[in-house]
């Protein structure tokens, strides 16, 4: 961390730039019980750092724009692909209740939409209210394509914390500056990973710690005494983040659009595909203080060190005051990384109960490892690949719900192992062997109704890593986390089966284990990956084919006539 001597070298002559204000909106703009919207996919020139350069945007913005609805909303998303790049949208933690057709990953629950053609995302909100976001679901494309959703509770329902004055929306992201597909491309025909963001943005916006980038600072203007509850959201593609406020407590009320037991902290952590809500007192000295983040990484790898900064800012304070820097823990900090997690606990009253699955049908142990496979055209003759149970996930060219739903044969086959088939010592020296890692599209079978548990392994498989996983169409309980190796005779005695968190995406920690339970009560295929899109790439991905009920409506819908075709 810089000393506040070198910060303040760093900002002068930037204290006369003025940053436009935003405010954000405490109720949705409509209250229908069916909204639509219409997302333009094109290409726009934007201009964040030096220059300006296309990138893919919806509707002409970057970030895309809020979707607004209410608990029980009916929503339908026309989606109209004028870019060069095939095209799907993923409504992130939306659990899509036997509707997997509107879920969004590409080959996974549709076909993308092509260039030149129209999808129309149709789904309803049940059960859920809080904060979650919608992105690309294909490619790198969510680098640019992402937005947040805001689901507001039913009519006459308060938040079961205090009613804060207004709201803001504070969307993390990456930025490069050239084109990310063009990056990522290099960087695979090399057999090496494509080289790391440019900046960090917050709002799409890198702030004044960046080259060019006066007028490209987000702002948020309070008054002293008023409490403002933010949603922040994890849209960047490859780097969990410290998010901090100078002199300023932040109190956790939700994480993944489900309410926590509050808890203050100087910092939050948040992990891609992660939201957190936080209550913000307006209540120091009238001032300018920066809002930043910054990456965390505690593996043997080149940590990356871009803090990204926005303003809150006192009604009635120059710009020409010079802004305060938060103190965020250090990019290597574990104890903190560790110990912010373990604060986080389900509410679970009467209203929102922790119903955690006390019964376990199905036991699943998956290790995460990563290897390389033969190259001759790469740098080094090899490129990196990634694997759950030594099975490194091809996609395949037609959908998995489709053939799932239609029966169409040879797309996947449901053998994926419960277990690693080789156990060894999975956090300890480094190993170079990838043990006998296999490409296929396998997938696991589970009954419907069933309860599952799941534990992801970190292994030292040429290094150790944290992974935040995302399971699609469900949210989980995180029942139990620890580091080395997981040990099934004595960590589920540890286990937290009283109020453990509920969320859609988890960190595992690195050369450590997380452990989380679900009840498979929603049919379809569903996928379940690493979020941080570089291990995504290499395999790090699988699904679960859920199978159908017995109940009347305790099967997959059938398909939309307007599904993509591949």
């Amino acid at each position: 961390m810089a000393s506040s001597s070198s910060w303040n070298q760093i900002f002068c002559g930037l204290a006369f730039v003025f940053f436009g204000l935003f405010l954000g909106s405490s109720t949705s703009p409509a209250e229908a019980a069916i909204k639509k919207y219409q997302f333009d996919i094109q290409v726009k020139n934007v201009s964040r750092l030096c220059h300006a350069k296309p990138i893919v945007t919806v509707n002409g913005r970057f970030p895309g724009p809020t979707i607004y609805v209410r608990e029980g909303d009916s929503v339908l998303v026309n989606v109209t692909n004028h870019a060069q790049y095939n095209m799907s949208i993923h409504w992130h933690g939306l659990k899509q209740y036997r509707n997997g057709w509107a879920d969004g990953p590409a080959y996974v629950t549709q076909c993308p939409i092509q260039t030149g053609n129209s999808y129309t995302y149709a789904f309803n909100v049940t059960g859920q209210r809080g904060t979650l976001w919608w992105h690309a679901h294909i490619l790198w494309l969510r680098a640019t394509v992402y937005g947040a959703i805001v689901i507001m509770p039913k009519q006459g329902t308060p938040f079961p914390f205090p009613q804060p004055h207004r709201e803001a929306e504070i969307v993390l992201g990456e930025w490069w500056n050239a084109d990310v597909e063009e990056v990522v491309k290099q960087g695979t025909n090399m057999g090496l990973p494509p080289n790391s963001s440019d900046a960090h943005t917050i709002n799409g916006k890198p702030g004044p710690l960046f080259p060019c980038s006066e007028k490209h600072t987000y702002a948020m203007e309070v008054e002293q005494g008023k409490t403002y509850l933010l949603r922040i959201i994890n849209a960047a593609l490859n780097d969990e983040l410290f998010f901090g406020i100078a002199g300023h407590n932040l109190t956790v009320v939700e994480v993944d659009a489900v309410y926590t037991k509050p808890f203050t902290t100087q910092a939050i952590l948040i992990a891609p595909g992660q939201t957190t809500n936080v209550l913000v007192q307006a209540n120091q000295v009238p001032n300018r203080y920066f809002m930043a983040a910054r990456p965390f990484m505690d593996a043997p790898l080149q940590i990356d060190n871009k803090t990204v900064t926005a303003i809150l800012q006192y009604r009635g304070v120059p710009n020409s005051v010079l802004p305060i820097l938060p103190q965020l823990p250090s990019p290597n900090d574990t104890t903190f990384a560790l110990g912010y997690d373990k604060k986080l606990k389900s509410l679970n009253t009467p209203k929102f109960p922790a119903n955690v699955p006390l019964k376990v049908d199905r036991h699943l142990f998956y290790t995460i490892g990563f290897g390389t496979q033969s190259c001759p055209s790469c740098l080094n003759g090899t490129r990196f690949v990634a694997s759950l149970n030594n099975i490194t996930f091809e996609m395949p060219q037609v959908a998995l719900l489709q053939a799932h739903y239609f029966n169409i044969k040879g797309v996947f086959k449901t053998n994926f192992p419960d277990k690693p088939p080789t156990p060894f010592n999975y956090t300890g020296a480094p190993l170079t062997a990838n043990l006998g890692t296999s490409k296929g599209t396998r997938l696991s079978k589970i009954a419907f109704n069933s309860t599952v548990e799941l534990v992801l392994q970190d292994t030292n498989l040429l290094t150790v890593e944290s992974h935040p996983f995302h399971l699609h169409g469900y949210n989980f309980f995180v029942v139990g986390t620890g580091i080395g190796n997981f040990d099934p005779a004595k960590d589920p005695a540890k286990y937290n089966l009283v109020d453990p968190v509920e969320r859609n995406t988890v960190g595992v920690p690195t050369g450590g284990w997380t452990a989380i339970r679900f009840r498979a009560d929603n049919p379809g295929v569903w996928f379940m990956h690493c979020h941080l899109e570089l291990h995504t790439g290499w395999g790090l991905k699988t699904a679960f084919v859920v199978e159908d009920g017995p109940g009347k409506h305790q099967s997959v819908l059938p398909p939309p006539k307007d599904l993509p075709k591949c």
